[in-house]
């Protein structure tokens, strides 16, 4: 009967074969030591450091470092770490609600009484290598005297919770700045003096926007496809690192300015305007945004992040969607969405064109491409407990339901394994 080695190590193929190497030399470095204590020439007090120990060390120590590093690394290229599954972690979180003070109330689904907790306990796993955990304390270390932002929407500011959040097990932040709206926010992690924030820009260009407190709109925003935001431009040469993201509210209805004149809109069918659609809006502001980092001669490291999906079902936002799932998907299980893939495919073809043409200017910009992290994960977002204890006094009550922004803790925080891994070692 031919033994099954896939039971007892369940290793990739190559990794089984350096094992199936390995084994034998140990086999042969023990098989020595006994055939020469049969001799008896051979003093039995004899330092064997000399004799099998050091043999097999050697032997083991140049062969299982390159086994180690064969497992951690892909054989050819650099690991894709954007592709792969969600695989149990038992471990869990390294923070929770009552250790974070960061943590904004829609996204505390531990104190808004979300009643399961099997979402805690899944990390991400790239296919070709593995990714390690996140390290706060070498992170402060590497962002000593260093400014960091991320730019962007309410999922920003959904990940500067997270980021902030894994970061209090080694210092908690001091909150040292507000806009008027309590959009744009700072802090300052005195020991280290590093700062990082979080800047207000959905649209990265200069609009005018009208919506309720629950994100819904009252008016079409009145969008400048060539002004870009000086919330975040001004803000810019100031920074060492940034994450620059947008997309998602391309989608809401507009009016189009360009010169200060209407040059068109998306979804406006009381106004007697061009449709232009989002496609030509998004791709219009993201080439201008990526155009002035290309001109911008910045010595830092930029991220583009690329849009993140939703998990409505049955309905959107206002419609009365829904996310009840409780589980990863595993790949292949869903799609995007149709307009997520269009924002998707926009940003791509941009930032890939801008990669190559940075490289060759000396900036460094890098596509943080968690699209497909993001998918798999439907279970990790606040649904009905958006707000605190939605059920307490009726248990079929009517609740807005968030199926885009995460849950802290959540899948948002695996964004932060990924990030360091590209800042230490890509």
């Amino acid at each position: 009967m031919k033994f099954n080695w896939k039971l007892l190590f369940p290793f990739k193929h190559n990794q089984l074969l350096m094992l199936k190497l390995l084994l034998p030399i140990l086999l042969m470095g023990i098989a020595f030591r006994f055939l020469f204590a049969g001799f008896g020439d051979i003093p039995a007090n004899l330092d064997t450091s000399f004799t099998e120990k050091n043999i097999i060390s050697s032997i083991l120590d140049t062969h299982f470092e390159a086994w180690v590093n064969k497992i951690q690394k892909p054989l050819e290229g650099k690991c894709n770490l954007f592709v792969g599954e969600w695989i149990p972690n038992p471990s869990g979180p390294v923070y929770n609600n009552e250790s974070c003070p960061h943590i904004e109330a829609h996204q505390n689904c531990m104190k808004n009484g979300r009643p399961d907790t099997e979402y805690l306990y899944w990390r991400w796993q790239p296919r070709d290598c593995q990714l390690p955990k996140f390290d706060p304390q070498r992170f402060l270390e590497t962002m000593r005297d260093k400014t960091w932002a991320l730019i962007g929407d309410s999922i920003s500011r959904n990940h500067v919770q997270s980021m902030l959040c894994m970061l209090s097990t080694v210092e908690v932040a001091i909150y040292i700045y507000h806009d008027e709206e309590y959009k744009s926010k700072k802090w300052w992690f005195p020991s280290y003096n590093f700062t990082i924030s979080v800047v207000w820009s959905p649209f990265l260009a200069e609009a005018a926007i009208f919506e309720d407190y629950n994100g819904v709109s009252t008016s079409e925003v009145e969008l400048h496809l060539d002004v870009l935001d000086k919330k975040w431009t001004d803000e810019f040469h100031r920074l060492d690192y940034m994450i620059i993201s947008s997309g998602k509210w391309f989608v809401k209805p507009a009016i189009y300015y360009e010169k200060n004149k209407v040059l068109g809109c998306h979804s406006c069918p009381r106004k007697n305007y061009t449709e232009l659609g989002i496609e030509f809006a998004y791709r219009r502001v993201l080439r201008s945004a990526l155009n002035f980092i290309l001109t911008s001669k910045h010595k830092g490291m930029i991220f583009m992040r690329a849009s993140t999906p939703d998990h409505f079902e049955n309905g959107e936002w206002s419609t009365g969607g829904t996310c009840d799932r409780r589980v990863p998907f595993k790949e292949g299980e869903i799609e995007l969405k149709d307009l997520t893939k269009i924002l998707r495919n926009i940003e791509l073809e941009e930032i890939k064109k801008a990669e190559a043409k940075a490289s060759r200017v000396g900036l460094n910009l890098k596509l943080l491409d968690l699209t497909e992290l993001s998918l798999l994960r439907p279970d990790g977002h606040p649904g009905s407990y958006r707000e605190f204890q939605p059920f307490a006094h009726d248990k079929n009550a009517k609740v807005q339901t968030d199926c885009l922004h995460w849950c802290l803790p959540g899948p948002i925080d695996a964004w932060n394994d990924v990030i360091m891994e590209m800042l230490l070692n890509e």
